[in-house]
């Protein structure tokens, strides 16, 4: 199962490599380092992921491991990459075949390897070699790490849907999953059950009403929950225990989940509405259940996932993909391990989203320093949070005019009787019969720190080392493009770090 390729080039291989030494060198290295690339023990982590079995011997998963890694710098699909194998001299340098007629793998041999690579997490260990590549060839030094934290969106493959065709297609799964279940015909299900919108080409098109009439709209709700009570109703009668078990139960779950997630009661007549605003944890696809609404900013919203990475003293050494409705502080603990088993991690850079988390809270009472812009101060045209001295250590907060106040659960107040007579009122406070109030974070401590700092000079250029981590990020996103690859969490989590691998190796090649 070892992939037996030879370590110096051949003549055809140097003749190949010398018409590359303008464009596609990337290429020539990684043909250079693919005996340092898959060594040994990653040959051997590989090799376990196949079991003695009789037939026809796998191929070297070495081998596929490299395709993968071409795949993602070319973003090709397992179809075109067979052909590529064939027709491009450059992935046959890489693949030592040159001049082969047939591709040395198969479309199917990719899908099993990618299968393999997931349950046993060598996509993990994929990036792994490349970073302990980068520490052989002293481009990395491993003894104190600056970690660097950063996040960009990654649109869903899944299609997009409004309640109306969520609700449609989720009907019409429920009908192919019970018709094959039973064994009867579509249509057959479709009659018996009288689903009359799933007879036309789309559940718009079926109810034919006009859509800018809100009335017509709730009426035409109430017939569709009618008919999806009906072939609820139907699979009750004629599935018995297999509506219990997969795929059957999956695609009544997921009707479920469609009414949960988008109907609300309605106040006025206690029939169910369309949601006004959107559930937290709004499936936006039923192709693709992972995929989550989130936003860039206050105005640019996307539907997906977010993906993640950690940069340590150049190098890529962690990336995952989430949801794209979760806070970036919910990854801080996966990456900041990821991080440690490279070295010890001194230092850690990130942006605001990142700070709000337990795993910064731990490296920083360790003595870690946390390098991140603090949050802004809200007050503006008063005083500030910044022009009151706050005193962690005896509990205190004093105010411009050197009154203070004890810290409590609820934070410092000042007592109106004190604000009402002062001469600085007008700057502190709006309240009219109260005192002005100063909100102690759970992470206060650390917040004095950060602001601290940003108010140096060298502070503030400490900050700026952060950027190459946004250089790193933008790098993995020309490879991987802008839309996900493949449909769930774990699957894209697999394609960015193969596009991180490049990256890494790309960086090695330039070094």
């Amino acid at each position: 199962m070892r992939w037996k390729v030879p370590v110096e080039m051949g003549v055809r291989e140097l003749q190949v490599a010398r018409r590359l030494h303008r464009v596609g060198r990337f290429y020539v290295f990684l043909r250079k380092i693919r005996h340092e690339l898959f060594d040994e023990d990653f040959e051997r982590a590989l090799e376990s992921t196949y079991k003695k079995a009789r037939g026809t011997a796998p191929l070297p998963p070495a081998l596929l491991a490299m395709v993968t890694l071409l795949q993602a710098y070319d973003q090709v699909s397992d179809s075109d990459a067979v052909v590529t194998a064939v027709m491009d001299k450059r992935w046959q340098l890489v693949l030592g075949c040159l001049g082969a007629e047939e591709a040395p793998f198969s479309q199917g041999a990719l899908v099993s390897f990618r299968e393999r690579m997931v349950r046993h997490d060598l996509d993990r260990k994929l990036l792994d070699r490349t970073v302990a590549l980068a520490k052989a060839k002293g481009s990395f030094g491993w003894q104190k790490l600056k970690v660097a934290l950063d996040s960009s969106p990654l649109l869903g493959a899944g299609r997009v849907e409004d309640t109306w065709n969520l609700l449609g297609r989720a009907l019409s799964l429920v009908v192919d999953c019970v018709a094959k279940v039973v064994g009867v015909p579509r249509e057959d299900v479709v009659s018996q059950a009288k689903l009359d919108v799933l007879r036309g080409p789309s559940i718009k098109v079926a109810l034919d009403i006009d859509w800018d009439d809100p009335s017509q709209q709730a009426q035409a709700l109430q017939r569709l929950l009618e008919e999806v009570t009906r072939a609820q109703a139907w699979v009750a009668e004629h599935a018995g225990d297999d509506a219990a078990k997969p795929p059957l139960k999956e695609a009544l779950a997921a009707l479920r989940s469609v009414i949960d997630q988008d109907l609300e009661p309605d106040p006025s007549t206690g029939k169910l509405r369309i949601r006004r605003g959107v559930a937290r944890d709004r499936k936006p696809s039923l192709g693709d259940p992972d995929m989550r609404h989130g936003r860039k900013s206050k105005s640019k919203l996307f539907n997906g996932y977010k993906r993640q990475i950690a940069k340590a003293n150049g190098i890529i050494v962690a990336a995952l993909v989430q949801p794209a409705n979760c806070a970036d502080a919910v990854a801080t603990e996966s990456l900041l391990t990821d991080a440690a088993r490279h070295g010890s991690v001194e230092e850690l850079h990130i942006d605001r989203g990142f700070l709000g988390c337990e795993a910064v809270d731990t490296f920083h009472a360790r003595g870690g320093l946390v390098l991140c812009k603090p949050w802004p101060s809200r007050n503006q045209g008063r005083f500030t949070k910044l022009d009151f001295k706050i005193d962690l250590k005896d509990r205190t907060v004093t105010c411009p005019e050197k009154v203070t106040v004890p810290i409590t659960k609820s934070g410092a107040h000042f007592p109106g009787d004190v604000c009402t007579p002062c001469s600085q009122r007008a700057r502190c406070t709006k309240a009219k019969n109260d005192g002005r109030s100063v909100d102690i974070h759970p992470q206060e401590e650390l917040l004095l720190l950060l602001r601290q700092r940003r108010a140096t000079r060298e502070g503030r250029a400490a900050l700026r080392q952060r950027v190459t981590v946004e250089h790193s990020l933008a790098a993995v996103g020309a490879i991987q493009g802008p839309r996900a690859r493949y449909k769930g969490i774990r699957k894209n989590s697999l394609d960015l770090r193969r596009c991180a691998a490049v990256a890494n190796i790309q960086a090695l090649r330039a070094a």
